[in-house]
């Protein structure tokens, strides 16, 4: 048998395609659980694996960790955003089964604090790793893979900006709105300061073009001081493809700044139905971009851009990869760490990259112009 997988959230956007491409592989049992049992039979049926099994599962409930043990997992794939605001009762049942654990998090509470498992889970002999997504794992590997270039790092600025087309979740669209105008901490200039979700926003290079994106509130602007200690900013920032969504989306912004507007985020759900009104405009092409500034090992000005490019709608497939490929090195005995931490340092740009394999998915590092 195969290296027994739960994917909870299995019928969510990300949790569906970790499903299908962790389907028919042999070195996994495949479980989907969820809040949804005709859901999760329905995405069964679709991925055509008869030894796939679904099962309800709700995270929520007091009986969640016997519910999970009789399952018998070995790993736990924890897809069911957003992450922003839950606890870490999920890791911790994962622990207490004697199962290692993944998760997809952006939140960045959530994933700054994941290290306070870690000595509970040395003791158990157990991996549990969160933010195993476009960051900070993938924003992380690629800076990971750029950073040997530079005699001097000075900044990092990461911006996402996806396809009007790209299927969207509740949970995504939650997380978006939940800092939508709130105070955002993040380290420019070799300081602490605040900005606004959302604001501060800029027109950003992609490969296809040019779009607007804003400060958005990530782990990252907390994890990489640490990690990139010579860095004196690190900014990120996300956009929408079409002007009108990302405008209105600013002007959510400013009433929740304003007070006018308490909890966007519990507006996720028809906010979502409303931006699906606009779908045949825009396109299905997004894209991620990393630069980096600073000098070379000459002392000379260096500005480095790596870019991915996500085409025919295969976008959402970026942020579920690096689980995919942790499931896959677990399963093939090649991760032999203990403990929890932020997936950062786990994988390689590489592997990820690899991860891609089959998709419309292309990366690629440009040198930019240095008055950039």
């Amino acid at each position: 048998m195969g290296l027994r997988v739960v994917v909870l959230g299995a019928a969510g956007v990300f949790g569906s395609r970790i499903a299908a491409r962790l389907a028919h592989d042999e070195r996994f049992e495949l479980l989907l659980a969820g809040r949804r049992l005709p859901l999760l039979e329905g995405l069964r049926a679709c991925i055509g694996d008869m030894c796939v099994r679904a099962c309800a599962l709700d995270t929520a409930a007091a009986d969640f960790p016997a519910a999970l043990a009789a399952l018998r997992p070995q790993l736990v794939i924890h897809a069911a955003g957003p992450f922003q605001g839950q606890d870490y009762r999920v890791a911790e049942a994962c622990m207490a089964a004697g199962s290692d654990y993944i998760d997809l998090a952006d939140g960045r509470d959530f994933v700054c604090g994941f290290s306070r498992l870690d000595e509970r889970a040395r003791r158990a002999g157990r991996l549990l790793v969160s933010g195993a997504s476009s960051v900070p794992a993938l924003s992380s590997a690629a800076v990971d893979a750029l950073l040997p270039r530079f005699g001097s790092l000075h900044a990092i600025e990461h911006a996402i900006n996806p396809g009007n087309r790209t299927p969207r979740g509740d949970a995504t669209v939650a997380s978006i709105l939940g800092y939508c105008g709130r105070p955002v901490r993040l380290w420019r200039n070799g300081r602490w300061e605040v900005a606004h979700g959302w604001m501060d926003s800029r027109r950003q290079w992609f490969p296809f073009g040019q779009r607007r994106v804003g400060v958005c509130d990530i782990p990252d602007l907390e994890l990489f001081p640490a990690r990139y200690a010579q860095a004196r900013s690190v900014i990120f920032r996300a956009g929408l493809e079409l002007p009108l969504l990302q405008w209105a989306t600013w002007g959510m912004g400013v009433l929740v700044r304003l007070g006018v507007i308490r909890d966007l985020a519990r507006h996720a759900p028809a906010l979502r139905r409303m931006s699906e009104w606009f779908l045949r405009f825009g396109s299905d092409v997004g894209g991620m971009t990393v630069e980096l500034r600073g000098t070379d090992v000459q002392g000379r000005p260096l500005h480095l851009c790596w870019w991915l490019d996500a085409d025919a709608g295969d976008g959402p497939q970026v942020p579920v990869t690096p689980a995919i490929v942790l499931a896959r090195r677990l399963a093939d005995g090649l991760l032999e760490a203990k403990g929890a931490m932020s997936c950062m340092g786990l994988l390689t740009l590489e592997q990820i990259v690899e991860g891609f394999d089959g998709f419309a998915l292309r990366t690629d590092v440009e040198v930019m112009p240095v008055s950039r």
